[in-house]
């Protein structure tokens, strides 16, 4: 029996520090974990050997500041993680391992507006094809990350009230996904996860304070404080489009009026090229249109920088973030948008706030929550699962 204090269990903790380190980033160096934990280069490389012939870690030759490295990631074998994200029109399903490689993926229209059960049918059904396609074993995952667009409680995996899933109120999607496959479900909103994802593997890299910034449907951002998801004690940390920005303008679906959402939200802006371009113009040919040089389509997308802008600065006035990255397909319109946006800052934040702030576009696209889902599950799972049950004999994955 190991005593706290005791050489066994300090040695555990490392062991689990290291093993951390690793799952986080996907694959570190032997120095940059010993940064990061605060261990020894000597304990490093003892544990890292003991990883190895345990079959818990790979370690590849790599080269780092000009100089021969060893990268240690871990082993491809070692587990399965899966990602589901609900966005208004689609689902999105990724599979990866616990190195960070994404083994396969896919996407397909869904309308969500139709009823929770049949989005999940959807899930299900995609998620089982994906892992037949890509030869996994079931038993080889360890969790599934969803993500929704609506306030969720994370603590019940309840979702509460929205405009945007009338038919998913009061369902809790974590709980309904998690007996249809058999595996531990792990839920958020779409932008907290379009944060994770960004943090992890996109242009969120390298900051500890930071915000995602979604403007599709509704307006959302996903907060990381000191290298987590803050989402306050209800769930609704974030909520940066019930900002108001005219207490006369618009009646929002929040049921106050001049909501940020209001104007910026796809339902909203899209309305006002109708003429124009049609009903069924999207943000992405909005976007398209105006790179073309369409004056209409531009003058929409600078006006809704202008505004995202106007709640950018308010975030920085409360939570001073390094940086803010815009997701979603606005983000594809580059400069036309992020120039308004600093212009806003620049004059509303707090001076110090705003030079300190870098706004850049996302580097995920229509990817970043469902990589964010598989990081929250990469997040969320312990490392006893990995440091207690030896591999099994090992396969090799083909993307």
């Amino acid at each position: 029996m190991e005593t706290p204090g005791s050489q066994s269990s300090l040695h555990r903790a490392n062991l689990e520090r290291v093993v951390r380190a690793v799952r986080m980033a996907g694959s570190l160096t032997q120095a940059e974990i010993a940064r990061s934990t605060g261990l020894s280069a000597a304990t490093v490389s003892n544990i890292v050997r003991e990883l190895k012939d345990g079959g818990t870690v790979d370690v590849t030759p790599t080269s780092s500041g000009g100089r021969r490295a060893r990268s240690v990631s871990l082993s491809g074998d070692a587990g399965i993680v899966v990602g589901v994200d609900f966005g208004h029109t689609h689902l999105r399903v990724a599979i990866g391992n616990l190195a960070h490689r994404v083994l396969a993926e896919e996407a397909e229209p869904l309308d969500v507006d139709a009823s929770a059960a049949q989005g999940l049918d959807r899930a299900e059904h995609l998620v089982n094809t994906l892992i037949a396609k890509a030869g996994i074993s079931r038993d080889k995952i360890v969790g599934v990350g969803l993500g929704v667009p609506g306030p969720i409680d994370v603590e019940s995996g309840v979702l509460g009230s929205t405009a945007i899933l009338p038919g998913w109120a009061g369902t809790n999607p974590r709980d309904d996904l998690s007996a249809r496959l058999g595996v531990p479900v792990y839920v958020d909103n779409d932008a907290n996860l379009g944060a994770l994802g960004e943090l992890v593997w996109g242009a969120g890299r390298g900051a500890t304070d930071l915000a995602y910034i979604k403007v599709a449907s509704g307006v959302g951002a996903g907060l990381v404080i000191k290298g987590q998801i803050y989402r306050g004690p209800g769930g609704t940390a974030g909520e940066i489009g019930h900002i108001t920005l005219d207490e006369s303008g618009p009646v929002c679906r929040c049921g106050n009026r001049g909501c940020l959402e209001t104007f910026t939200a796809a339902r909203y802006v899209l309305p006002l090229l109708h003429s124009a371009h049609g009903t069924d113009l999207t943000v992405a040919r909005m976007v398209q249109l105006a790179k073309d040089g369409d004056p209409g389509c531009r003058r929409v997308i600078v006006d809704v920088g202008r505004h995202i802008g106007s709640g950018v600065a308010n975030l920085c006035n409360l939570l001073n973030p390094s940086r803010v990255v815009l997701g979603g397909d606005l983000a594809d319109s580059g400069e036309l948008v992020l120039a308004p946006i600093r212009e806003s800052v620049s004059r509303y934040a707090i001076p110090s706030a705003a030079r300190q702030l870098e706004v850049v576009p996302g580097a995920l696209g229509s990817r970043a929550e469902v990589l964010g889902a598989l990081a929250l599950v990469l997040s969320e799972m312990g490392d006893s699962t990995l440091l207690d049950e030896a591999p099994p004999a090992r396969t090799a994955l083909i993307v």
